[in-house]
C-alpha cells in the first residue's frame, strides 16, 4: 500500500504510539497517509479509538507475531 511518511513506534508502550502518532498526522498534509509499526498489544485498541475520535482513517492493520503495521489516512479537517 502507498504511504507518504513511516513512523516506527516499536518498543514504544501506551500512551506513546498514538501521542506519536497525533503529532506526526499534525504535520502532514489532509488526506496523506501514515504507515505506523507498533508493538505495543494496545495499539490494537488504542489506535482505531484515536482515529475514530479525531477523524482520521485506518486504512489497514497487518499483525505479524509482535509487530503490527497500520496505515492511516490524515482527515480533511486538518484536526
Amino acid at each position: 500500500m502507498h504511504f507518504d511518511e513511516d513512523l516506527d513506534c516499536e518498543g514504544l508502550i501506551c500512551p506513546l504510539p498514538v501521542l506519536r502518532v497525533r503529532k506526526r498526522l499534525m504535520a502532514m498534509a489532509p488526506g496523506a497517509v501514515l504507515r505506523v509499526s507498533t508493538t505495543d498489544p494496545m495499539a490494537v485498541i488504542d489506535l482505531p479509538h484515536f482515529c475514530a475520535e479525531t477523524g482520521h482513517e485506518v486504512l489497514s492493520r497487518d499483525g505479524r507475531g509482535p509487530l503490527t503495521l497500520w496505515h492511516i489516512r490524515r482527515n480533511a479537517r486538518g484536526v
